[in-house]
């Protein structure tokens, strides 16, 4: 029981790292990325590239993947994205998942379409087995690394300058350059920090998700199902419905195998129903 409800609390912290890249764009930014997954994909095959064929240590190549896809979703932002941000929500989202088969479409053709996993270190794949549950460490890792970024990125969007100035170019882009708020740099510093999330998302979920060309396709609805279910404009509401819907899931596929895929899509259906902008809405 106990280690069904940690692995639960490990895929919903994992699903969280791999959704709050989007719960900025969408749920801040009010920007429908779906190509999101797409940012979380170029991670993961970034860290098999580091990890199994550059030797380099797992730990290591986490910060090297955050800052390069940072890096390209600065470029594809100021190239690309800045232009549909005035657009309609359809415009976003033809946008957007035209990006998706693109970027499929790309790793297929370069990487195959055979799945890969990250290896881990040693010292990660230990398990901790007493009477009462059994904890791997590398889930441990998802815990703890999760729970730091969710502080982080909740005392940022509430507590410093940036996070009023992006609140602020949100709410009216025209009053806030007005008041000498760059707009621009913001949006841009903001979906570059976002996609550099996803990328971390990827490279640790890689060895529990595996990675091949269709992974922005699989888990997309999974990313949108976390921000839209936890609703509100910040990083709380993406955190617990995380969580609720990672335990969920890993519970209704450990005790209900014939139909545990179907258990967080009704879960999301009821508390949709009962809470149409999402749990955490204001």
């Amino acid at each position: 029981m106990l280690t069904v409800l940690f692995d639960g609390v490990a895929y919903g912290m994992l699903l969280f790292v791999l959704a709050c890249g989007l719960a900025v764009t969408l749920g801040v930014m009010n920007f429908i990325n779906l190509a999101h997954g797409a940012f979380a994909m170029a991670g993961g095959y970034l860290a098999v590239a580091l990890v199994n064929r550059a030797g380099v240590p797992f730990l290591a190549c986490l910060p090297i993947v955050f800052i390069a896809v940072a890096v390209v979703g600065l470029a594809m932002e100021r190239l690309v994205y800045r232009h549909v941000y005035a657009r309609s929500h359809l415009d976003q989202v033809l946008f957007s998942i035209g990006l998706v088969f693109m970027a499929s479409a790309m790793v297929d053709y370069t990487q195959g379409s055979a799945q890969q996993f990250v290896g881990l270190p040693a010292f990660l794949r230990v398990r901790f087995v007493t009477s009462f549950v059994s904890i791997g460490a590398y889930r441990l890792l998802i815990v703890g690394f999760c729970g730091a970024l969710v502080l982080l990125l909740h005392y940022i969007l509430t507590r410093t300058g940036f996070g009023a100035r992006l609140r602020a170019a949100v709410d009216d882009p025209r009053v806030a350059s007005g008041l000498g708020i760059n707009v621009g740099a913001v949006f841009a510093i903001t979906f570059a920090v976002g996609s550099g999330l996803a990328g971390i998302g990827g490279a640790m979920g890689a060895e529990i998700l595996g990675l091949d060309p269709t992974f922005p396709l699989k888990y997309m609805v999974y990313f949108l199902i976390v921000v839209t279910v936890g609703g509100g404009a910040g990083i709380a509401g993406p955190f617990f419905a995380a969580l609720l819907l990672g335990v969920a899931d890993v519970a209704g596929k450990y005790y209900l195998p014939e139909v545990g895929n179907f258990v967080i899509y009704t879960l999301m259906i009821v508390a949709l129903v009962l809470r149409p902008r999402g749990l955490f809405a204001r």
